[in-house]
């Protein structure tokens, strides 16, 4: 049977989840924030805070985007309604953000990874996605010695 879900386990708004490796795999270009197309047990199940961005990535098909291998888990609840966990959710953005957005993609090396998943001020899903190209082995390493440096002069002061 299924665990009981209190209206007090409900998430109405803020984050949901983050993926922390996106700053550290990818050079910041650009940010957007995009609506997410999703189904009721879907939503039900971000409120609950059961969703997962490692290894989430966007791609492009007849001019609209989509944003594959975000896992968003089965609601428990659901009755005879279900979703599949890792279905590609197309992405709600202007025609001028998606055109910019392809034309980068299509460029050798830029991609576009989800960073943060939450609910804004209207209770609607919102997903930042980063527009980015990625680091090499040498540039992480470099990203970990500032972020060590950093910690050092904030334990010192």
């Amino acid at each position: 049977m299924a665990k009981k879900v209190k209206k007090s386990d409900f998430i109405a708004s803020g984050q949901v989840a983050v993926n922390r490796r996106a700053t550290f795999d990818y050079f910041e270009e650009e940010t957007f924030v995009a609506g997410i197309e999703l189904k009721g047990t879907e939503v039900k199940s971000l409120r609950l805070g059961r969703a997962s961005l490692t290894d989430t990535y966007g791609s492009f098909d007849n001019g609209e985007l989509f944003i594959e291998n975000l896992k968003i888990e089965e609601y428990a609840n659901k009755g005879y309604e279900n979703h599949d966990a890792n279905r590609k959710k197309k992405l709600l953005l202007t025609r001028r953000e998606i055109d910019k957005i392809i034309g980068a993609m299509a460029k050798k090396g830029c991609s576009l990874v989800a960073k943060k998943l939450f609910f804004d001020a209207h209770g609607r899903a919102k997903l930042e996605l980063l527009l980015g190209k990625g680091k090499k082995l040498y540039d992480k390493r470099e990203s970990i010695k500032e972020r060590e440096v950093g910690r050092m002069l904030k334990e010192r002061f």
